[in-house]
């Protein structure tokens, strides 16, 4: 069974930082790209960032850039999310997700495997 599972969520106040991990089993996703997309309440899915299955490129969503890192370590098939400077208005649930494709993409819709999310709060 493919499972992607999240960690790293919690309460934190603004301006701090949390590290979001995602671990992979079932197969292996070394050669996929892997994203992070949010979902706050009321708000549709949205996207965060996104690494290539090399690692070699990234990309963000304008409301992270400078704040928020991917990386992956694909010994550990494992991906993360460095978030710094964080805002009340990052306050979502978290999505790790698996494309199968190398290539990045930011739709929803290109992606594959879905992880159950971890919450991320941030109290002004």
């Amino acid at each position: 069974q493919v499972q992607l599972v999240e960690s790293g969520g919690g309460l934190v106040q603004a301006g701090g930082s949390l590290r979001l991990s995602c671990a992979a089993s079932g197969r292996t996703f070394r050669s996929s790209a892997m994203g992070w997309f949010r979902q706050a309440p009321g708000k549709e899915r949205e996207f965060v960032a996104v690494i290539s299955g090399s690692g070699g490129t990234t990309y963000y969503a304008d409301s992270v850039k400078g704040r928020f890192t991917i990386s992956r370590d694909n010994a550990k098939d494992a991906v993360y999310l460095q978030m710094n400077d964080l805002k009340p208005e990052d306050t979502a649930v978290y999505y790790c997700a698996a494309d199968i494709s190398p290539t990045i993409a930011i739709m929803t819709s290109s992606y594959d495997y879905w992880g159950q999310g971890t919450q991320v709060t941030v109290s002004s």
